[in-house]
């Protein structure tokens, strides 16, 4: 009988994350690393991918290479594409964990519906699910050919349901229409590759619920009190369903969306 300890080692397997240097990349990163797996942590240029790699490899005893990449461009997108093909080394596990989410900043991003623009609608929709599609696409030889291959693809709570705008209000918060339809976009491109691409890979989503980082107070308490476990997430929250889901734990699951949301979809 296989144990759970077995189930779960990814000692010789080679994992991919995009947006490695994020909060929630960097929890899975090391999620893997401490599991076994060999990583390629990818991010944008100006990313501080050294003391990260160096800190994992050190502390997990694993290698961990790691590359510059702004997704949003296709050119970079078909180079890593490229340069991965060419390293003579298989790849296990894929994680598109790189998001575009904008800033208050960005003209046309964080305003009212009327006021977001064609410009921010297509960054959002190149970057959370047309480099999603052709990193797929383009690394899926590589995948079919190792063994335990996963694809995890991390959408958002907001691909499933619509915002709650009475959380927002009197924040300078948002929640654009990009976002939600490129997540919306990840979860029902999961379930169609997830077919496609069997018995091969395993393909699921994760999507995350309200993560706890600088939100206003008033924001965090509202939140709070319509999630059923009563707080919003943290990063640790996510260590379990990436390993579960990157590993032979998961053997048998594919083509799900796993909703990380204190149980924000039950009301």
């Amino acid at each position: 009988m296989t144990t759970i300890k077995q189930l779960a080692d990814l000692k010789g397997r080679r994992a991919l994350i995009t947006g490695a240097t994020g909060c929630l990349g960097r929890v899975m990163a090391d999620t893997l690393a401490e599991l076994g797996a060999e990583l390629v942590l990818v991010d944008r240029p100006g990313s501080d991918f050294e003391t990260l790699a160096q800190r994992l490899s050190r502390q997990w005893g694993v290698s961990v290479e790691h590359r510059n990449c702004d997704l949003e461009q296709q050119t970079q997108r078909a180079e890593l594409i490229a340069w991965l093909k060419n390293s003579g080394e298989g790849l296990n596990v894929l994680i598109n964990n790189a998001a575009f989410v904008g800033t208050s900043e960005l003209q046309g991003w964080g305003v009212p519906f009327e006021q977001q623009t064609v410009e921010t609608w297509r960054r959002a929709v190149e970057v959370n699910l047309t480099a999603a599609f052709e990193l797929c696409q383009g690394l899926s030889p590589l995948l079919k050919a190792a063994e335990g291959a996963s694809i995890v693809n991390i959408a958002s709570i907001y691909g499933q349901y619509g915002p709650d705008w009475s959380l927002y209000a009197g924040t300078s918060m948002s929640n654009p229409a990009a976002y939600a339809a490129s997540k919306g976009g990840l979860i029902q491109f999961t379930r169609w590759l997830a077919t496609t691409l069997a018995p091969h890979v395993r393909v699921n989503a994760i999507s995350p619920g309200g993560i706890h980082r600088n939100q206003p107070e008033v924001f965090v308490e509202r939140y709070a009190a319509r999630t059923p476990l009563g707080r919003m997430a943290t990063e640790d929250d996510f260590r379990g369903v990436i390993a579960f889901l990157a590993s032979d734990l998961s053997r048998y699951i594919t083509g799900q969306n796993l909703s990380v949301d204190g149980g924000w979809g039950v009301w």
